[in-house]
């Protein structure tokens, strides 16, 4: 079986993203001070890692479980398609799950138990809540929580002051998958516009923080393109919900969170990592002209 096939079930630009949102807990953290990452920056590669391998396993079980819909509405993805069975997505999937938990413990206790806790929600989600309208949003939200307290977890310390910062890829996520639900046979206009809300939300939080820190000019630098792309495709959407249109909404809302992490650095005194987070962005549109996103 061609690696290539493997690729497509793991979603690769949107592994991106998942990588971008532990540099950015990492920062959120104070990880990147010369004191800190002079002596921790292995621990950054292990969390990028098990970010990785996490999402990966998260989205080869999302198709597992979607392979008899996919059959209908997604003929063209790699298991209804027959380039790989479901028991080799399956084995796959759990490997990916297990190595990204395995690596998350090896940083220690708190963060292997972030990571157990990320496995947990994407397969309760990809087994049950999906099909629920608010709490499959909520739930995939929650993951990407985890996602952003796995990156402050390299100083637990910080948890404890920075965990509120999680809401925001809870709620920025949140309204993504609200906006996915009509991908394949267009959209709610209401979803569109709760989204639209919540998108609002989410900068405004992010510009408080930045506010509060004294760095609102370095955080804007990412936050303008930011509110870039995910406003231009989203309000193409508004005025014609269709199919298309939605699905361009949905993938500039996941690339773009790039962007999101990278204003998070920034407003946390990493000017530096803000700039080697948005350099990942090049990267991620790049897979995402070779690999499927949704």
């Amino acid at each position: 079986m061609s690696t290539i096939h493997y690729l497509r079930l793991m979603r690769p630009a949107n592994i991106i993203t998942s990588v971008a949102d532990v540099l950015a807990g990492c920062a959120i953290a104070g990880i990147f001070s010369a004191q800190h990452f002079s002596v921790e920056w292995w621990r950054v590669l292990w969390l990028c890692f098990s970010t990785a391998c996490l999402y990966g396993g998260g989205v080869v079980f999302n198709d597992v479980f979607d392979a008899e819909l996919d059959q209908t509405e997604r003929p063209e993805r790699a298991i209804p398609s027959g380039m790989v069975s479901i028991a080799q997505a399956s084995t796959l999937g759990s490997v990916l799950l297990l190595a990204g938990i395995a690596a998350a413990f090896y940083c220690g206790t708190i963060p292997g138990l972030l990571a157990a806790g990320i496995a947990f929600f994407a397969l309760l989600y990809n087994g049950i809540s999906k099909k629920n309208a608010f709490f499959g949003p909520l739930n995939m939200g929650v993951c990407r929580g985890l996602n952003l307290l796995l990156g402050i977890s390299i100083l637990v310390a910080q948890l404890q002051q920075s965990y509120l910062t999680a809401i925001v890829p809870v709620i920025y996520i949140f309204s993504i998958t609200l906006i996915s639900r009509g991908e394949v046979h267009g959209g709610d206009k209401r979803n569109l516009y709760i989204a639209s809300a919540l998108y609002a939300i989410v900068t405004g939080i992010v510009l408080n923080y930045a506010f509060l820190n004294g760095r609102l000019v370095y955080s804007a630098i990412f936050l303008i393109p930011f509110l870039g792309m995910i406003f231009a495709p989203l309000l193409k959407a508004i005025r014609n919900p269709v199919g298309k249109n939605i699905g361009a909404a949905v993938k500039a809302g996941v690339i773009s969170l790039i962007f999101l992490d990278a204003a998070w650095a920034a407003t946390f005194n990493s000017p530096g990592v803000a700039v080697l987070i948005a350099c990942l962005l090049p990267l991620s549109i790049w897979l995402s002209k070779l690999f499927a996103v949704t």
